[in-house]
C-alpha cells in the first residue's frame, strides 16, 4: 500500500539486487500472510474512520464519501495503474501485484463478515493498523509484488520526468490526506498520519538494500 513516506523510500524498495530463489510455496504463503495483514490493518482503519495513502487511501475516502464497498473501489482503482507496472517493473512484477490487489479486495471484503470491533481505541487502531500494514508490505515487497498504484506511478514519474519518487508519493498522500479533512475530523487526519509513520518506520528499518536479496 502506498503511503506518507520519505523522499528515499521508495527507490529503496527497488533497489536490491536478487541472489537466491524463493520457492514457489514460499511465494504463496508470503503472498497471503502480506495481502491478510493488509487487510486486517485496513479494517481497523476503516472501522475507525482513518485514512492512509496510495490507492488504499483513494478508495478508503471514496468509500467514506460514497459508502461504495471498498473491496470493489480498491480494485478498479488499481487497474489503470498495471500498465506502468509492466513498464517499469516487469511482467513478474505486475502479474503478483494483480494477484496481491485481488487478494486484498476479497479479503477485505470477507474480514468484516469474520471479525466484528465492539470496542477500538482510535489510536490503538492507527498504531496497529499500520503495523499490520507496514509488515504485510514489508513481507509483498520481499517476495516482488506491491499494493497498488500510486507508488508505481511515482517511480514512473521518477524515471521519465526526473522527479524524486519519495516527493511525489509524498505530495500525492499529503493531497489525499487533505481532502480527507472535508470527510473526518482534523483528530482522525493526525490519527492517520501517526499510522502512517508507523507503517513507513517498519518499511524503512526492514527493507534496505542488500539486507534481504532473495527473489522468485
Amino acid at each position: 500500500m502506498a503511503e506518507v513516506t520519505t523522499p528515499d523510500a521508495i527507490p529503496a524498495l527497488s533497489s536490491v539486487l536478487p541472489t537466491e530463489r524463493h520457492r514457489f510455496y514460499e511465494d504463496v504463503v508470503a503472498m497471503l500472510i502480506g495481502t491478510s495483514f493488509v487487510s486486517l490493518g485496513l479494517a481497523l482503519y476503516a472501522q475507525a474512520k482513518l485514512m492512509t495513502g496510495s490507492t488504499a487511501g483513494v478508495a478508503l475516502l471514496v468509500h467514506y464519501a460514497t459508502n461504495w464497498q471498498f473491496a470493489l473501489v480498491f480494485f478498479l482503482i488499481n487497474l489503470p495503474f498495471y500498465y506502468l507496472a509492466i513498464k517499469r517493473m516487469g511482467w513478474h512484477f505486475t502479474i503478483r501485484t494483480f494477484i496481491a490487489v485481488a487478494l486484498m479486495s476479497v479479503f477485505t471484503r470477507l474480514f468484516p463478515m469474520w471479525v466484528d470491533f465492539s470496542t477500538l481505541e482510535p489510536v490503538f487502531a492507527a498504531i496497529m493498523g499500520g503495523t499490520l500494514v507496514g509488515m504485510g508490505v514489508l513481507a509483498l515487497f520481499r517476495h516482488r509484488a506491491g499494493v497498488g498504484g500510486i507508488n508505481i506511478l511515482a517511480l514512473y514519474l521518477q524515471d521519465n520526468y526526473n522527479i524524486r519518487a519519495g516527493w511525489s508519493q509524498l505530495a500525492l498522500d499529503l493531497l489525499l490526506m487533505a481532502i480527507s479533512l472535508f470527510y473526518l475530523s482534523p483528530q482522525q487526519v493526525a490519527l492517520s498520519v501517526i499510522g502512517a509513520v508507523v507503517m513507513n518506520v517498519i518499511i524503512a528499518i526492514n527493507h534496505k538494500p542488500g539486507r534481504y536479496a532473495a527473489t522468485s
